[in-house]
């Protein structure tokens, strides 16, 4: 565990670890929970398909491609949770593959009109 005070800046960083030097490495997804096996039930959105859903989230620059950072304001559910647990999706996509998912960074989704 990992123990911070209430809107304490976190910050992360997932590393690539493969003999093939030419992947890089995306933060796709992170949601965080208050049960460590449950991330359906209650759960809140810190980035969804590349894009922040929380303003405190942000992405950081790296040295190399196979490095993610990020980081946000640290938060609590109500008080009856005492912990907050993340799951975080990372993509792996060549790299300079400019039309992988990694290159085209945040994907809103727009629904479409059910006109005929």
């Amino acid at each position: 565990p990992y123990y911070v005070d209430m809107n304490q800046d976190l910050f992360l960083q997932a590393s690539l670890h493969s003999s093939d030097q030419n992947l890089t490495v995306f933060v796709d997804t992170c949601v965080a929970s208050p049960n460590s096996s449950d991330f359906r039930t209650l759960v809140y959105e810190l980035t969804k398909s590349g894009c922040a859903s929380d303003s405190s989230y942000a992405l950081f620059p790296t040295p190399r491609s196979d490095v993610a950072r990020f980081g946000f304001s640290a938060f609590s559910f109500v008080s009856r949770f005492p912990s907050v647990f993340l799951r975080c999706e990372l993509v792996v996509c060549r790299e300079h593959d400019f039309s992988s998912r990694c290159y085209r960074g945040c994907v809103s989704r727009f629904k479409r009109n059910a006109d005929s």
